[in-house]
């Protein structure tokens, strides 16, 4: 029998916010699965989970995000989701969300992410100006504009998983996503909002932001050209 919807939770070093986050999926909104992806937490993100009997696919080994990722829509393939939905494990993406998103997914959608910027506008900071620059360098290759690039939720249909599972060895930045609107899938973006983290601290501090901006352009521009899939 075809599930619907698997949360796909990638967790490094979430001590401080995974009971919460997985504890409000619970206790709210128990309609739908999840699984918690530890990468290869060196603190106690694990030992919670079993502690608490969460649904986690433990990892040895540190693979970052975009092994995490993979790992788990490799289980949402195996399990038969027909969706599923990367959800960040710092508190940071709303659950409330996720209902908006999977009813515009089903109007035929590959993919669909939970946009800041669909009916807001875009601040004049450094970051947003790289966002600026990556929904330009995207809409040039493909024509398509996504007004949310760096957007971490992200859902996906089942042609999609089954395309991560199997075929394509990278997580789902926003090149991932040039890559595959060059190949004809679909995308929507549904207005969301997020929260700041509380706990612990992102390894996108601005000088890694300006690297991961830079990175994303001249991959969307030179590398989706030749890419090929595994």
């Amino acid at each position: 029998m075809k599930k619907e919807l698997l949360i796909v939770i990638p967790a490094y070093n979430e001590e401080e916010n995974i009971e919460r986050v997985v504890r409000t999926i619970i206790d709210k909104y128990s309609q739908f699965d999840y699984i918690v992806v530890n990468d290869g937490s060196k603190d106690k993100t694990a030992d919670i989970c079993r502690k608490n009997n969460f649904e986690l696919l433990d990892l040895p080994i540190n693979l970052g995000l975009a092994g995490a990722f993979q790992a788990g829509l490799k289980y949402a393939y195996a399990k038969g989701y027909s969706y599923a939905i990367q959800f960040d494990a710092d508190g940071q993406h709303r659950p409330e969300y996720i209902e908006p998103m999977l009813a515009k997914i089903k109007e035929g959608y590959d993919i669909v992410i939970g946009s800041r910027f669909v009916n807001e506008k875009k601040d004049k900071s450094l970051r947003m100006f790289g966002s600026r620059m990556l929904t330009l360098t995207i809409k040039i290759t493909t024509g398509v504009r996504v007004s949310d690039p760096t957007s971490g939720m992200r859902m996906f249909a089942s042609n999609m998983i089954k395309e991560f599972a199997q075929n394509l060895n990278y997580g789902p930045e926003p090149d991932t996503i040039s890559y595959l609107l060059k190949n004809g899938a679909k995308i929507a973006e549904v207005q969301t909002e997020m929260d700041e983290r509380q706990f612990g601290e992102s390894y996108l501090n601005m000088m890694n932001s300006i690297k991961y901006m830079v990175k994303m352009m001249l991959s969307i521009i030179v590398v989706q050209n030749v890419r090929k899939r595994r």
